[in-house]
């Protein structure tokens, strides 16, 4: 399997790019390179800004403007990129000619991937397991939703790399082929602005399974409820290695009291210096550790100094510093309900609590229910999810409720009422699109605002 599978599948094709963002862009270049005369249609919802990357290319042809997904069916071939939704034209799609970088790349290169998804912490064990690989001194490398293009990396690829790839459900839901290595975390209410039901959602993660072979091994939460019905309605053929926070019967690797153990065997301890904060890392931790035993000739001795090495990544738990005596932590990150409580729980001294942002129609219901019994005794609301956590909150009786639009007022607010010495929390439960390009944009905002004093 080589990059010249991914050239033979698109040879002799008119093929479509739909979405010209990084990764429309890397599929164009790549295209270019080894097809330079194959006729490509770039389609676009907004008018690309800058069109001289096409200037002296009369094979290829723009197509921008809200009917820019009409004539999908009529290539041979679409590279869909991950943020373009296609639920409401699936049941007229010929889903055979629906692909993308993802589904391409498996087909070359699956048996050297390590592929991770999950609703929450794909971010963080991925590149939690591509740091241990490195340490390891293991010839690696890390694409994905982590925001490197799957063919951006190709030129580095040998047979000895093992690749390491971030998974979202968008990249996910259209391929062909899975990972030789396939970690599932968790399985969340989410992305229900994409899909036509949550079913559709977890369906699509589950893909990372689906067409892995005897083979190939599924590492998975024993834990998650969604992900054991999947299995129990879905026949799979790779070896099933369970993960979890607790000691379970159907986990090979699991966390209990101070140690990580793989069954009987202690592998290493959770000494207080552990970089990961939260039960929710601690299990990822787990899953991380199964992950790079399914690879063959690792020493699981070397793994502890690997563990200990590594850093969380920005956005996720992350330590901003003491300010005028509060403890600040950006967790932009957590866009669902369920990754804000486990935030609050790895932190245990949250005082003030900033949710809220764009509203996709998730349940807060669990998130206000938790609260109410929490130590947590400021809120801070932002936005239309905001809002309508805030109308479900009449019985937090006990805390004190606000409601900013501006990420300026918000911090001004938590530093008049948060207590010293305790903790003010960014953990918005919410996608960031209402002010922000993404999640990064609304952390990197609040930091600076924090730091700006």
């Amino acid at each position: 399997m080589s990059v010249r599978t991914i050239i033979d599948r698109l040879n002799n094709k008119n093929i479509l790019l739909l979405g010209f963002g990084k990764e429309g862009a890397s599929s164009y270049a790549f295209i270019r390179k080894h097809l330079p005369q194959t006729p490509v249609t770039v389609a676009n919802r907004d008018e690309l800004t800058d069109i001289s990357v096409f200037a002296n290319d009369p094979h290829t042809h723009l197509l921008t403007g809200e009917h820019y997904l009409d004539a999908i069916n009529d290539y041979d071939i679409v590279l869909k990129s991950p943020g373009i939704s296609l639920k409401h034209r699936i049941e007229a799609l010929d889903r055979g000619k629906i692909s993308s970088q993802t589904d391409l790349f498996l087909q070359a290169f699956a048996p050297q991937c390590i592929g991770v998804t999950g609703t929450k912490g794909k971010s963080t064990t991925a590149s939690f397991i591509y740091h241990i690989l490195k340490q390891l001194k293991e010839d690696a490398l890390l694409a994905g939703n982590i925001g490197i293009p799957f063919f951006d990396i190709i030129d580095n690829i040998t047979q000895n790399t093992k690749i390491v790839l971030e998974l979202s459900s968008h990249q996910l839901e259209f391929i062909r082929k899975s990972p030789h290595i396939s970690v599932l975390l968790n399985l969340f209410e989410e992305h229900l602005d994409h899909y036509n039901s949550l079913a559709d959602y977890h369906s699509a993660k589950f893909n990372i399974a689906r067409y892995q072979s005897e083979k190939d091994f599924f590492v998975y939460n024993t834990t998650d409820s969604s992900i054991s019905n999947l299995l129990k309605t879905n026949k799979i053929k790779p070896n099933c290695v369970g993960f979890s926070f607790a000691e379970n019967p159907s986990s090979m690797f699991y966390a209990s009291g101070n140690c990580f153990y793989k069954k009987e065997e202690k592998i290493c301890e959770i000494t207080p210096h552990f970089p990961l904060k939260g039960e929710h890392n601690i299990a990822n931790t787990a899953a991380v550790i199964a992950a790079v035993y399914c690879l063959k000739n690792i020493d699981l001795v070397r793994i502890k100094d690997a563990v200990y090495s590594f850093k969380g990544l920005p956005h996720r738990l992350e330590f901003i510093g003491e300010f005028d005596g509060i403890l600040f932590y950006n967790d932009s990150i957590s866009t669902v309900p369920q990754a804000s409580i486990a935030a609050i729980q790895a932190l245990e001294n949250v005082n003030t609590l900033i949710l809220g942002g764009f509203d996709r129609g998730i349940d807060y219901q669990p998130l206000v229910d938790f609260l109410k019994n929490s130590e947590v005794e400021n809120i801070i609301f932002t936005g239309e999810a905001g809002k309508r956590m805030l109308s479900l909150s009449n019985n937090l009786k006990n805390k004190n409720l606000f409601f900013k639009k501006t990420y300026p007022e918000i911090v001004f607010l938590a530093k008049k009422h948060t207590k010293k010495g305790s903790i003010c929390l960014l953990s918005p439960a919410a996608a960031s699109y209402d002010q922000f390009r993404n999640f990064e944009h609304r952390g990197d905002r609040f930091r600076g605002l924090v730091v700006a004093g």
